[in-house]
């Protein structure tokens, strides 16, 4: 089974979804199941992982529903505030969601570069292990160091980066984020998307080998075996088409085995998430 093991949907709307910026208006509408489906089969990808855009429980609730509505929705990454007094409750209100298979913070988006590592935050990463709930890592470089110490911090804890923790393709200067991206990855509680490539490059000018640096750097620190496919659609189409950013990493990968790309492509996020 094949499966992208990250994407959105959205009900678009300017206040909510401020973060789509004038310069974005290619994703200014509203992206539904209908919209996705069709890309899915051509590329044939059997089902995706829907993870949250907007840090809502309404988000959380909007997603379950639509995976309620439609079985290729295989698994819902959504929104919960961890940092909240109630929180033993809420999650146990959640965990009755077959579908719902972590939560995810929009960490990048905080004023802190210590957010990780905040005392309310890091109690309620340690309440998700016993409800069987991942963790996806939204990151930039800047990040990882606190990232490492939180994942350290949670052997028991799953943790997937998002991204590959948004390496900057058009500068083109990897040497710090290389460091911190192999040091977390020697910890064995983490895993890492090969996903939203493109939305870090030049959107007009990239070209497939502006990634191999990148790709090689997390596919030996990680392994095949702690690797998994996303589109990231659809925040990516401000640079490419979902057979594009599809094509970058079926190409660098088209080298491994069969028994290696089945991993990457559906059988990590199957195991990861519990699809």
């Amino acid at each position: 089974m094949r499966i992208d093991s990250h994407q959105h949907f959205w009900k678009y709307h300017p206040v909510k979804d401020a973060w789509i910026s004038d310069d974005m208006k290619a994703i200014q509408r509203d992206f539904l199941p209908a919209d996705l489906l069709p890309l899915l089969k051509e590329m044939d990808i059997d089902g995706c992982v829907s993870v949250q855009a907007d840090q809502s429980e309404e988000e959380t609730r909007f997603l379950l529903q639509l995976a309620t509505e439609n079985d290729f929705i295989k698994g819902v990454v959504g929104w919960i505030d961890l940092r909240a007094e109630n929180l033993e409750i809420r999650l146990e209100h959640f965990s009755k969601y077959k579908k719902l298979k972590g939560f995810r913070h929009i960490v990048q988006g905080e004023s802190e570069v210590d957010f990780l590592l905040r005392e309310d935050f890091c109690m309620g990463i340690s309440k998700l292990a016993k409800y069987n709930f991942t963790y996806d890592l939204l990151i930039s470089p800047k990040h990882l160091p606190y990232a490492t110490a939180l994942v350290k911090r949670f052997p028991q804890q799953s943790f997937v980066i998002d991204h590959l923790a948004k390496p900057d393709f058009k500068q083109i200067d990897f040497a710090v984020w290389e460091k911190e991206i192999r040091a977390i990855a020697a910890c064995p509680n983490v895993m890492c998307k090969v996903s939203g490539l493109v939305t870090e490059a030049d959107w007009n000018n990239w070209k497939k080998s502006d990634f191999d640096y990148c790709l090689n750097v997390v596919t030996e620190a990680f392994g095949i075996h702690r690797l998994m496919f996303g589109s990231d659609w659809p925040v990516s189409l401000l640079a490419s088409s979902y057979e594009e950013s599809l094509g970058i990493v079926e190409h660098y990968f088209s080298k491994f085995s069969n028994e290696a790309q089945d991993k990457l492509w559906g059988g990590n996020a199957i195991e990861f998430y519990h699809l």
